[in-house]
């Protein structure tokens, strides 16, 4: 019987010995991996030491479960992957709601109209930013909520 994967927890990057325990495969099979599926791509820092993002653990651990409990080949695992990424790129574009079933919450125009008029330049910059930033970490929760399915 197989022992289930634990639970990743809420953080930004992961060591590729945190990556390693948290996918049950050894950290010489992740750097393998990296140079198998070009969508692997961890961030190096100092000493090429690797950081892993949470969607790169979850596409680990689809690797994982390609190669080991389906059976794939290599190959096979990384033609698979590209189709599953093909068929969320084919979704997007045209337009399908990724998340069926989540409440949409609906925010007046007018709350940030009235910030904007009130609040300095540069806050509005900020401002700007920082809701660049929120949305783009949405779509990445969305993408990442999408693959699981």
């Amino acid at each position: 019987m197989e022992k289930a994967l634990p639970s990743i927890p809420a953080k930004r990057y992961f060591t590729i010995g945190e990556v390693s325990d948290l996918c049950g495969v050894k950290p010489h099979v992740l750097r393998y991996w990296e140079q198998e599926f070009t969508q692997l791509r961890p961030m190096k820092r100092r000493g090429n030491r690797r950081y892993y993002q949470h969607h790169e653990v979850l596409m680990i651990r689809r690797i994982r479960d390609l190669l080991y409990d389906q059976g794939f080949t290599i190959s096979g695992a990384r033609n698979k992957l590209q189709e599953l990424v093909q068929v969320e790129r084919d979704k997007r574009r045209a337009g399908e709601v990724m998340l069926d079933g989540v409440e949409v919450i609906e925010v007046e125009d007018s709350t940030f109209a009235d910030f904007e008029d009130s609040a300095p330049p540069e806050e509005r910059d900020l401002f700007s930013q920082k809701m660049s930033q929120v949305r783009r970490e949405l779509f990445e929760i969305r993408d990442l909520l999408s693959s699981t399915h």
